[in-house]
């Protein structure tokens, strides 16, 4: 049976079982932070079911429990750290710091994060560029999960990325996605639902179309839009692994691994808005190109036109108040993270829905 937890509480629980692990407080803190926004954002592929890769990664020292970046070079506007193997989400935040600071210096900065680790959501850390006056675009890396066009064995990520900007009044605009037909996250999901997944997500290992998660993991996942997503895979390889100097293509590890180097590669740009445009003159224009957006006549089974970012920020508004609904398996994976950690398991709560229209974006 699925069990309901509030937010505070499993934010609670994420951090102090870090902690446990060794992780300084406030890292631990934003790492339980990412890991809870997404469930809110209705992302549970990119939530809790994590949270025990990230702490087996860290027991096995594949990731250090304390990051400790380096410098590798700085050039005023651009910036190159090496990530020393600490965790994705602190080593990407700190990017996000240095980004706004020199955009803000230089009108745009560039930098690059080698050696770091799996960062969660990417829009967790544009929107809060955005937040502070910038245009901001995150790419990464990751292990392989798809075939070149025309392949047949997995060789290059489904390296996500995000592009984020202030929407005046409207909040923030962002859109995050993979270059695959869907997350890789989301297909764990599935399994831990224990659910098959929808047709022309996935193949298996011998290249068949599968609705089995099990199966996909062990296969492959289908480009977006066929070859466009392949092409546009590749060049985030070259920009956040080639570029940076990481790992890329097969030497990449993935996150649900307990061992091994992960070796992914970030890169940032930050653009100060202030830099181009009048701050006030590009609410007004984002705001008219919002409200065009959604006034928009609506096709047939559609209640509204959506902006990106928007149907997260409605997510999270309800779930603040229903609770967060775990899976069986993910439960199950936090009950012995709670033994071995001596760390109690977060209260649980009954669901107290809200009406509510659809507001997620087709898979």
């Amino acid at each position: 049976m699925p069990h309901t937890v509030g937010a505070p509480d499993l934010l609670e629980f994420a951090a102090a079982t870090a902690e446990a692990h060794g992780v300084p407080p406030a890292d631990a803190r934003l790492l339980a932070d990412t890991l809870v926004t997404a469930e809110l954002w209705g992302h549970p592929s990119h939530g809790m079911l994590r949270l025990p890769w990230y702490l087996a990664r860290i027991e096995s020292g594949a990731t250090a429990a304390v990051t400790a970046p380096a410098t590798v070079s700085d050039n005023g506007a651009v910036l190159v750290v090496d990530g020393r193997d600490g965790l994705g989400q602190v080593l990407t935040d700190r990017a996000i710091s240095w980004g706004v600071e020199r955009a803000r210096r230089h009108g745009i900065s560039a930098i690059a994060l080698r050696n770091s680790g799996h960062f969660g959501t990417a829009a967790y850390f544009t929107r809060k560029a955005a937040d502070q006056g910038c245009v901001a675009l995150l790419a990464a890396n990751a292990s392989p999960a798809m075939a070149p066009w025309g392949g047949r064995e997995k060789r290059l990520g489904t390296n996500p990325w995000s592009i984020a900007a202030p929407g005046g009044r409207y909040g923030t605009v962002v859109m995050d996605i993979a270059n695959t037909a869907v997350a890789r996250g989301k297909i764990y999901a599935a399994r831990e639902r224990g659910e098959p997944i929808p047709a022309g997500w996935a193949a298996d290992a011998d290249g068949a179309p599968t609705t089995d998660p099990r199966r996909a993991i062990e296969g492959l996942i289908l480009p977006m839009a066929g070859h466009k997503g392949y092409a546009i895979s590749f060049t985030f390889e070259v920009l956040a692994g080639v570029l940076t100097g990481s790992a890329f293509g097969s030497g990449v590890v993935g996150p649900h691994r307990a061992t091994g180097r992960s070796g992914v590669g970030h890169l940032l740009i930050c653009v100060d808005i202030r830099s181009m445009a009048d701050p006030a003159e590009f609410e007004g224009r984002i705001e008219s190109l919002i409200e065009e957006t959604k006034s928009t006549p609506t096709a047939p089974g559609a209640a509204e036109v959506f902006v990106p970012g928007e149907p997260e920020a409605r997510t999270a508004e309800r779930l603040r108040t229903e609770g967060i609904t775990l899976a069986d398996d993910t439960w199950a994976a936090l009950t012995r993270i709670a033994a071995t950690t001596a760390v109690p398991l977060p209260a649980v709560t009954t669901p107290t829905p809200t009406p509510s229209k659809s507001e997620e974006f087709p898979a």
